[in-house]
């Protein structure tokens, strides 16, 4: 999808169909319709429409008008945006996308979006609605035969006349690649584990590297056994496919030698709860189980182009989780690459397995600050349902860069605990810890469990176990992977650059 930016009065755009966003200024008796901005031509053309009540301002409501009088487009679309009072980005984004999953079936293959005066400025605007557009021109029918085509091929997004050309262009292109890498991050999770076996993952993040200028090294079971990391090879040990370890480099000239970011995800790409075999009903769906590399590798996608003076370095740890004769079975005890010996209680407690080495690893490089993502607990799904992820930290310095990274990226997280009671619950009358606390507060006791791997080093852990896939369509976003993290994850790196 091409992305235009033009500085011009709605009147004169010329385009298949100009997309506008409404507000509602009233109170729950009456609705108060208005445009989010000052349109003169916009506004008569939906005169009529506000005044008969058709339009409201309601969440994405969508009003299309024909050959709208005085103005060049040949479509009107008056997209509702919710309340005036509660408008942001946030919103924005999802308005935005709502524009493109409306005119998708249409077979409508261009159209301009007129920017709404947002608090925040124009810049972040047009981050969102950019963003929002990406999002939203994804669908995940990857291998149906009857597959059609309707991507969007333009967007245009037109700012009022005496905005600041040149600034507003850098917003455009940084919220292009966003958006695209967000959507590469999808495209990962979607793939069935047939045709994203670990060793596909780490090639497709290779060739990703390639085309981007990242360093990239792919290491095998020689390597990881020879690292020592033996909680990594407890849940590989069990599947015919062999496991790779990634790590991804962004190393800028002119960084300073501190911090190092470190970025681990875990790259389950598919997990059947190995011996602790999961219920068949829903296991199809753990494809996604690598949903957490995925987002650091679309992240580095995206610090590779938007070039943050800061050193970065991604590591994804790529495996199964089967049940063979070789599977570990309850009541092992690994050994991981820190030398911590961990008691297995429960084989499908496998990511945070995966997550302690490449966590200790991080640090083994020089990571002096590290976040990792992970499709982690169920227990984070009761907890929080599908609207929030959970974010657990050691380090309040750490998790306020992270919450300034929120601001900006507009997705949903919500902190838990993680202090010593937790820890309490995984320690091991065998070994070292074990690597489940039971069945209460499974959340806050895996989290635990991770932190045991960074000792004092800045930490943000991410649960996105409820929210990596949509289980229903939505105006803005097609049911299936999200892509979730991608953005905080990246504005979070960003929060660390203090070269401008």
């Amino acid at each position: 999808m091409d992305t235009r930016l033009i500085i011009s009065g709605s009147a004169d755009v010329e385009t298949e169909c100009l997309a506008v966003f409404v507000l509602d200024h009233g109170d729950k008796q009456k609705p108060q319709p208005k445009l989010a901005m000052k349109d003169a031509a916009a506004e008569k053309a939906l005169a009529e429409l506000f005044a008969s009540g058709e339009i409201t301002g309601k969440a994405f409501e969508t009003v299309l008008l024909h050959h709208p009088q005085g103005l060049k487009a040949k479509r009107l679309l008056a997209v509702g945006a919710g309340k005036a009072a509660g408008f942001s980005h946030v919103e924005l984004r999802k308005a935005a996308g709502a524009v493109l999953r409306f005119l998708k079936p249409k077979m409508i293959r261009s159209c301009t979006i007129a920017v709404p005066e947002l608090s925040n400025g124009a810049e972040d605007a047009i981050r969102s609605i950019v963003e929002g557009a990406y999002i939203a021109d994804f669908d995940p029918d990857t291998y149906r035969s009857d597959r059609k085509d309707l991507s969007m091929k333009e967007v245009t997004v037109v700012a009022p006349q005496g905005s600041d050309q040149a600034k507003l262009q850098r917003a455009v292109e940084q919220a292009r690649v966003i958006g695209e890498s967000q959507n590469f991050t999808r495209e990962l999770v979607n793939e069935p584990s047939n045709r994203l076996t670990p060793t596909m993952f780490a090639e497709r993040a290779r060739k990703m590297c390639e085309s981007v200028g990242l360093k990239c090294e792919i290491m095998g079971p020689d390597k990881i056994k020879a690292m020592k990391m033996g909680a990594f090879w407890s849940v590989a040990q069990g599947s015919d496919e062999e496991p790779r370890l990634i790590v991804m480099r962004y190393e800028p000239q002119g960084a300073p030698e501190e911090p190092v970011l470190g970025l681990v995800g875990k790259g389950i790409t598919f997990d059947t709860g190995g011996i602790s075999i999961k219920p068949a009903d829903g296991m199809e769906k753990m494809k996604y189980d690598m949903a957490g590399g995925a987002a650091m590798i679309g992240a580095m996608r995206a610090i590779a182009q938007i070039k943050p003076k800061i050193k970065v370095i991604g590591i994804v740890c790529a495996t199964e989780n089967m049940p063979s004769g070789k599977a570990q079975k309850p009541g092992d005890v690994q050994i991981a690459m820190s030398g911590k010996s961990i008691e297995i209680i429960n084989t499908d407690a496998e990511g945070r397995l995966v997550l302690a080495d490449g966590l200790h690893y991080a640090r083994t490089l020089g990571c002096t600050h590290l976040i990792d993502a992970a499709t982690l607990t169920g227990a984070c799904v009761v907890a929080l349902g599908y609207a929030h992820a959970g974010v657990f930290s050691n380090d309040e310095e750490a998790y306020q860069h992270f919450t300034r990274a929120l601001d900006r990226s507009g997705e949903k997280f919500w902190r838990l605990p993680v202090d010593s009671d937790y820890t309490d619950m995984i320690r091991s009358s065998i070994a070292d810890i074990m690597n489940t606390g039971g069945r209460w507060g499974g959340a806050s006791t895996a989290a635990a469990f991770l932190k045991e791997f960074v000792d004092t080093t800045p930490w943000i852990h991410l649960d996105i176990a409820g929210t990596a896939w949509m289980e229903e369509n939505k105006s803005w976003i097609a049911k299936g992977p999200s892509g979730i993290a991608v953005r905080s994850i990246v504005e979070w790196v960003k929060s660390y650059d203090n070269s401008h």
